[in-house]
């Protein structure tokens, strides 16, 4: 099991290569793909990746489970490691991929969601992640090696993308959240922020739209202030900054909306003094 720091979704590794040259390859679309599928069912889906630069470039695909908590941690764990792993119902093809000079390839996957069976029945989501990650030419992993007739100690950032594929089972599966160590901080520039951690304790994936709505002390609303939209799987845990310009010193009661969709919605209250 490998522990990285948060890198949004793709991190990017410094690595030492002799003589290596750094091709600019990126993963096109969104960086997470969910379907909704029925125990025993199968469906298919496609990761393009891009080359942008002038000489033809290489990547190799394998894959990770993967964990996240409010304190910043990301978990690359070992495939199906995790107890809502969907790693083994995903077949690739290909492993390893030459992109030309301004061009593309395709790598095609194949998720085949399992039968409910005695010992387990499939319920709310699952999910593992596809790492896209360059081969830098002329490293001892490529098949492109450097011609030059010299050789050099360079460093080079070798990129790696990180794709979500999460199944959500039909029909199944309750939101739920925990609101956990809320706090008020001073933000860029010295503006109050709103610092709290919140956990999906349900069985299913969220992305839910989070808000404050910030009351004085005679009841009337200074206005709502916006969090940001968080994917939040089940047993994770994410860390919203909600910031607060222009409010004048003073006592206040927030009201924290999580809207997870539909009838979902679950809200605190916090008393804050600015």
């Amino acid at each position: 099991m490998k522990t990285l720091p948060r890198f949004a979704a793709w991190c990017a590794l410094v690595v030492t290569y002799l003589s290596v040259s750094r091709a600019d390859i990126y993963v096109m679309g969104e960086l997470s793909q969910d379907r909704e599928a029925r125990p025993g069912e199968t469906y298919n889906g496609s990761i393009t990746i891009r080359n942008d630069a002038k000489e033809e470039a290489e990547a190799k695909i394998y894959q990770t489970d993967y964990l996240f908590y409010a304190e910043g941690t990301n978990i690359y764990g070992t495939p199906g490691s995790s107890q809502r792993s969907n790693a083994s119902w995903i077949s690739f093809r290909p492993a390893r991929v030459t992109i030309p000079a301004k061009g593309s390839v395709n790598v095609e996957y194949t998720v085949s969601v399992p039968p409910d069976t005695m010992g387990r029945v499939l319920v709310g989501s699952y999910w593992s992640m596809l790492m896209i990650e360059e081969i830098p030419s002329g490293s001892a992993e490529s098949a492109v090696r450097n011609k030059s007739a010299r050789e050099e100690m360079t460093i080079s950032q070798n990129i790696r993308y990180g794709l979500q594929i999460a199944t959500h089972i039909a029909g199944t599966g309750t939101r739920a959240v925990n609101f956990k160590d809320a706090k008020l901080v001073s933000g860029d520039k010295g503006v109050k922020t709103l610092q709290l951690d919140i956990e999906n304790t349900g069985d299913l994936g969220i992305r839910p739209e989070v808000y404050v709505e910030l009351f004085n002390q005679t009841g009337v609303s200074v206005g709502k202030f916006p969090g940001n939209r968080y994917r939040i799987y089940p047993g994770t845990s994410i860390r919203q900054w909600i910031q607060f310009p222009g409010v004048a010193p003073g006592d206040y009661k927030a009201v924290v909306v999580i809207d997870a969709g539909g009838d979902d919605v679950f809200g605190a209250q916090y008393s804050l003094k600015f």
